[in-house]
């Protein structure tokens, strides 16, 4: 019977996994499809406290790994394909293609995934060369040069607005004749002097420059066809993510786009001893200092809650 079973290595599970095991809770962490998460994608984190340098995204994650293991954290590179809680109060966790493990509490540190556009080479580019899904830690790359952002939504005119502050400028991409964002946050982008609305369009192709960074886009309209190109050096897709939550079942609330619901103010959800860090649970700020926060509250009550149940 395990302690606490962590489920994903970003910065909410590895840091949920330090606190478990510096309270000598023994956690067994599973790394998942993506071990280190999204950010092991971003070739510089400019914005985690300490690192006044930066440090590679890869690089963060591996410290953060060794200083779990460092105080007893156990980790397994495997998936976890399901979980259901027995009538005795413990929890039954299925490894893919193996055992069947039992624990008596568990952190869902299992993140969201981005939406991309599908197009070919896209993995060339993304986290590194010019496509990225998070203005908020990669817009500063992007200082005195044009950018694009796609989406219609709240988060690509919020994006749109914030990237204002570094890009020379800012076209923002969408496949309809009007955003869906809430009417403020349409005017704000609409009427904002840096930024052109490119309506009806969507992109095609990725157009690389000098050393295999993004040179421009090539783009379509949807309604006459017409074919385009944008001179951009970085695309901001800001049309959603799929939180990885699909395998809890039952176990927990959600909302309508799939994120786990917790208990206002805590980190536990409706299922007593299962927990819910980082952007699996959070589609509002989706940082890795928020994540790493959450994944440090997450361990908190449950090491509390195992001691109220002893």
């Amino acid at each position: 019977m395990e302690n606490v079973i962590i489920i994903g290595t970003g910065c909410a599970g590895w840091t949920a996994a330090i606190y478990t095991a510096r309270a000598n809770l023994n956690p067994l962490v599973f790394a998942g499809e993506q071990p280190g998460g999204l950010l092991t994608t971003t070739s510089e984190v400019e914005n985690f406290p300490g690192f006044p340098e930066g440090v590679d995204g890869f690089e963060l994650m591996t410290r953060m790994q060794k200083q779990a293991e460092k105080f007893g954290a156990r980790t397994q590179f495997k998936i976890i394909e399901s979980i259901e809680k027995t009538e005795e109060g413990h929890f039954e966790v299925q490894v893919r293609g193996g055992d069947l493990l039992q624990a008596k509490t568990v952190i869902v540190a299992t993140g969201a995934s981005p939406r991309l556009l599908g197009l070919e080479n896209e993995q060339d580019y993304y986290g590194k060369a010019g496509v990225t899904t998070c203005a908020t830690c990669d817009g500063a790359f992007y200082r005195d040069v044009p950018v694009v952002v796609v989406g219609g939504g709240d988060s690509a005119a919020e994006e749109a607005i914030f990237l204002t502050r570094f890009a020379s400028k800012v076209y923002l991409v969408h496949r309809r004749d009007e955003l869906r964002a809430s009417k403020i946050m349409a005017d704000r982008a609409v009427n904002h002097e840096k930024i052109e609305m490119i309506w009806n369009t969507a992109l095609t192709e990725y157009v690389p420059g000098e050393n295999n960074r993004m040179k421009a886009v090539k783009t379509q309209n949807l309604v006459t066809g017409e074919e385009g190109e944008l001179e951009v050096e970085g695309v901001f897709i800001a049309i959603g993510h799929i939180p990885n939550s699909q395998f809890l079942g039952d176990l927990i609330d959600r909302d309508e786009n799939g994120y786990i619901l917790r208990k206002p103010g805590f980190a536990v959800t409706k299922t007593e001893g299962l927990y819910a860090a980082g952007d699996v649970a959070d589609h509002v700020y989706r940082q890795a200092i928020t994540a790493a926060g959450q994944g440090c509250a997450a361990a908190i009550e449950a090491e509390r809650f195992l001691t109220e149940q002893e």
